[in-house]
């Protein structure tokens, strides 16, 4: 018995059938961390970055890469999504700001890789916008929160 949904019967990749499953409202929500110095923070907070609002061009970041998900991810089903979120929480005690993406639809599959990608490529920006500043940064803890609908019903991280 192969517990691994994404290989078949002979141990192949395989892109799962959810073509009989139902459609359901499903989100997830997902996190992740950029720290930074705080010179490179308070630039940001401050709006003095010499690239301009890095939240705002790093929030349409992480709604294109939710958005083109299955572009990036081999075996990851094509979604219409009807909702993404990208949100910013400053962390001034610990230099960083934390990344909160949630991703929704009503369809057949989950929206966990979609709101993990939206977390990635907005860390990923937010480095891209910040490196000549402080090239030290650190992208981290990037993981699933939460998720609803389904088969699997409501799970949060404990």
């Amino acid at each position: 018995m192969n517990d691994l949904t994404h290989l078949n019967a002979k141990g192949e990749a395989n892109m799962v059938d959810v073509s009989a499953k139902e459609i359901t409202a499903r989100t997830a929500w997902a996190e992740a961390f950029i720290t930074m110095s705080e010179k490179t923070l308070s630039l940001i907070k401050s709006g003095e970055h010499a690239k301009g609002d890095v939240f705002a061009v790093a929030r349409i970041a992480g709604i294109q890469a939710a958005k083109k998900c299955s572009d990036l991810i081999p075996l990851c089903h094509p979604l219409m999504l009807s909702k993404v979120q990208v949100d910013f929480e400053i962390d001034s005690e610990n230099n960083r700001v934390r990344i909160i993406t949630m991703c929704r639809l009503a369809g057949q599959t989950g929206v966990e890789m979609e709101a993990l990608t939206a977390a990635s490529v907005t860390a990923l920006t937010l480095f891209d916008m910040c490196k000549a500043v402080d090239p030290a940064m650190e992208i981290g803890g990037i993981k699933v929160l939460e998720k609803q609908g389904g088969k699997s019903g409501h799970w949060t991280r404990g």
